[in-house]
């Protein structure tokens, strides 16, 4: 009898289902609205560099705000390898990432310029905690995108995240350049974790009310987290396929290397006012609807995806060694809103179209753990940023490296 209720269960989900579509796009959406306040590109930089003189803080904090996933993801894919359903466990990552989110806002609020070394450490550990508990978060999500949409109606709903997610954030940076224009701060800062995280707390509500189907063919979790290790190991050894698209996907990250420091660099070229910063969200933004509507859902070979987001970001960052102008920094930010989204499509679908079912998980994590040392590139812009003292220097090395992984990225075959 329970066999039979199973089975039924099993036949009556649909993949592909327009509502699980409609849910995934509505948390994409309140997520960009939160977290766009933060952004790496723009308005994080110039947060902390209010608390702190130092470039190498900015970088370490532009590390921290998605670095924290990589100490985790392994561990995480160690105990998701043998959930039938991952829906429940993501729940409770969820409520851990708008605590750790409305945590910054209130220390900002109390502690603010008082304390400034204190209130660096709070918004620090609140970040950390935000990027960390993403590392159980990417597994269980990239498992339930593969098991809810098929490869080409999963490209379209990523596409349509993005696209809904950019609108998000192009409402999100017109109300950041208001708060920031009209508010001193680094109040200014508080009120935007603050009522940002009331908007996150929607979105991931509404993710976690998605239809999730049982997974049947699941691994059996090794007995000790050292033997998983082993084992994983081996796999990557094993798959050369693996082993090229981490190596492809790590040099995109190179990208970090510079973007953080874009913003300051144009602070020091004019000044910034809060519309302006709020103006240059907005760009980027429209890049990433540009992209994701116009090329990016067109597109379902995602290593060719891959291969064109290499040169629109190595592009942005050519226009960046002469740029001079608000419109030349312009150009700069819908590029990188372009080719942003292009490495986010690409690199996630990538892992899933060459994994076997049983080890998605695995796959997933050693992708995203290998690949994400790359996201500790600010903290090496920073320190070559002090020593040399040349914006031009560290953006020619990045594009430098991003010009290596486009020539790489031809030998990635898309698989049949």
């Amino acid at each position: 009898m329970r066999l039979a209720k199973r089975n039924r269960t099993v036949d009556l989900f649909k993949i592909d289902d327009p509502k699980n579509n409609h849910k995934n796009v509505t948390h994409a959406f309140f997520l960009a609205l939160a977290i766009t306040i933060a952004e790496p590109s723009t308005i994080l930089p110039l947060m902390v560099h209010h608390f702190s003189d130092s470039v190498i803080i900015v970088g370490i904090f532009a590390s921290l705000l998605r670095g924290g996933a990589i100490v985790i993801q392994l561990y995480a894919a160690f105990y998701a390898q043998a959930y039938k359903r991952v829906l429940p466990y993501l729940g409770k990552v969820f409520l851990f990432r708008f605590l750790a989110w409305f945590m910054i806002g209130v220390s900002i609020f109390f502690l603010g310029e008082t304390h400034k070394t204190l209130t660096l450490f709070f918004i620090g550990l609140g970040l950390f905690f935000f990027s960390f508990t993403a590392g159980f978060g990417a597994i269980y999500f990239k498992e339930l995108q593969a098991k809810l949409f098929s490869k080409t109606y999963r490209g379209k709903t990523m596409a349509n995240r993005n696209i809904a997610g950019s609108i998000a954030s192009i409402i999100s940076g017109g109300v950041a350049g208001f708060v920031l224009q009209n508010f001193e701060a680094p109040m200014s800062y508080a009120y935007l974790f603050l009522v940002s995280s009331l908007f996150m707390a929607i979105g991931f509500f509404t993710f976690v009310t998605i239809e999730e189907p049982s997974k049947e063919n699941v691994s059996i979790k090794e007995k000790s987290f050292k033997l998983f290790i082993r084992n994983a190991k081996a796999l990557l050894k094993s798959d050369k396929r693996l082993q090229q698209q981490i190596l492809v996907i790590f040099l995109g990250f190179s990208y970090f290397l510079s973007m953080p420091f874009v913003i300051l660099n144009a602070n020091n070229t004019f000044t910034l006012t809060g519309w302006m910063l709020g103006g240059f969200i907005t760009v980027q933004m429209l890049g990433s609807i540009l992209g994701s509507s116009l090329l990016w859902r067109r597109i379902a070979n995602y290593e060719k995806m891959l291969t064109l987001s290499f040169i629109f970001m190595i592009i942005a960052f050519t226009i960046a060694i002469f740029a001079n102008n608000i419109y030349a920094y312009g150009a700069i930010f819908l590029l990188f809103g372009i080719a942003l989204d292009g490495f986010n499509i690409s690199g996630m679908n990538l892992v899933i179209e060459i994994a076997p079912e049983d080890k998605r998980p695995i796959y997933t994590a050693l992708q995203t753990n290998i690949t994400s040392i790359g996201l500790f590139f600010p903290i090496l812009g920073g320190l070559i940023l002090t020593w040399v003292g040349s914006y031009t220097l560290i953006y020619l090395l990045t594009i430098g490296l991003l010009l290596v992984g486009f020539l790489l990225s031809f030998k990635l075959k898309e698989k049949a």
